[in-house]
C-alpha cells in the first residue's frame, strides 16, 4: 500500500513538473517580442473582453466589501473611542491586501474562465489548426493578445475597485455611521505611503495578472478537444488560479511587509 501510494504520488508530481514546463514554454513563445502596431486590433479587442466587461462585478463587489469593512472596523474602534480611524484601517487594508486579492479572484472567476472556454472550443472547432495550415502562428494570434490583456487589464481593474471600495466605506462609516469626515480624510492621507502602500498593491495586481493570464491561456489550449475536456479545463483554471493568487499573495506579503530584522 505504501509502495502503490509514493508511485501515484510520484507520478503526479512529475505530472505536475511536466505540465509547468509546457506551460513556461508556452507563455515565452506566445510572448516573445513586443506587441507590434498591427497587434493593436487585437489587444484593444481583448482588453474589452476581459477588462471593461468585468467593470460591473468588480464595482458592486468593492462597494459592498468596502461598505462591510468600514461598518466593522467603525463598531470595532467604537469601542475605544477612535471610530474617526475608519479611514486609515480602510486605505491600508484595501491598497496592501484585499484590492489586488480579491481584483484577482474575481478576475479569474470572470475572466479567466472565458479566456480558457474561448480557446478550448477554437481548439475543439479545430479553428488553431486551420490557422497554423494557412501559416498564421496560433500563439502569438491567439494566445499572445489574451496574454498582454490580462496583464494590463487587472492592475486598472484594481484601481477601480480599490476606489469603489474607498467610496462605500465613506457612504457607510461618514454619511450614514457619522465618523468625522475630516478625521476619515486627513488620517487616510497621513497613514498611506505611496510607495508602501499603494505601489507594492498594485505590484501584487501586476503579479496576479500575469499568473491567472497564464493559467487560463495555458488550460484553454491544453484541454481535451471535448465538451468535457473544455468543462473540466474552465474549473482547473478557477481553482489554480485561486490557489496560485493566495499563495502568491502569501509570499510577496511576507517579502515587501515582512520584518525579519525582529
Amino acid at each position: 500500500m505504501t509502495r502503490d501510494y509514493l508511485r501515484r504520488l510520484g507520478i503526479a508530481g512529475l505530472t505536475g513538473f511536466s505540465n509547468l514546463g509546457r506551460a513556461t514554454v508556452l507563455w515565452a513563445r506566445a510572448m516573445w517580442g513586443l506587441p507590434r502596431w498591427a497587434d493593436v486590433g487585437l489587444l484593444t479587442r481583448q482588453m474589452y473582453q476581459v477588462g471593461v466587461q468585468s467593470i460591473m462585478i468588480i464595482v458592486l463587489s468593492a462597494f459592498a466589501i468596502g461598505a462591510v469593512l468600514s461598518l466593522q472596523f467603525y463598531t470595532q474602534l467604537a469601542n475605544f473611542g477612535a471610530q474617526d480611524s475608519v479611514g486609515v484601517g480602510l486605505a491600508l487594508v484595501l491598497l496592501r491586501e484585499l484590492g489586488p486579492v480579491v481584483t484577482g479572484l474575481l478576475f479569474a472567476g470572470r475572466a479567466g474562465s472565458a479566456i480558457t472556454a474561448e480557446i478550448g472550443l477554437m481548439k475543439t472547432t479545430e479553428q488553431l489548426s486551420s490557422m497554423a495550415m494557412m501559416g498564421v502562428d496560433p500563439l502569438h494570434r491567439v494566445l499572445a493578445p489574451r496574454l498582454w490583456a490580462g496583464m494590463i487589464s487587472l492592475p486598472l481593474l484594481t484601481l477601480i475597485f480599490n476606489a469603489i471600495a474607498i467610496f462605500g466605506g465613506v457612504v457607510v462609516g461618514v454619511h450614514w455611521l457619522g465618523a468625522d469626515e475630516g478625521s476619515f480624510w486627513s488620517g487616510m492621507q497621513n497613514a498611506v505611503d505611496i510607495w508602501n502602500d499603494f505601489g507594492k498593491g498594485m505590484i501584487k495586481a501586476l503579479v496576479f495578472g500575469v499568473l491567472v493570464s497564464w493559467i487560463a491561456v495555458f488550460q484553454g489550449y491544453d484541454a481535451e478537444p471535448t465538451a468535457a475536456g473544455i468543462s473540466a479545463a474552465t474549473t482547473r483554471t478557477v481553482v489554480l488560479s485561486s490557489i496560485a493568487i493566495l499563495a502568491t499573495d502569501f509570499v510577496l506579503t511576507l517579502g515587501m511587509y515582512g520584518n525579519f530584522g525582529s
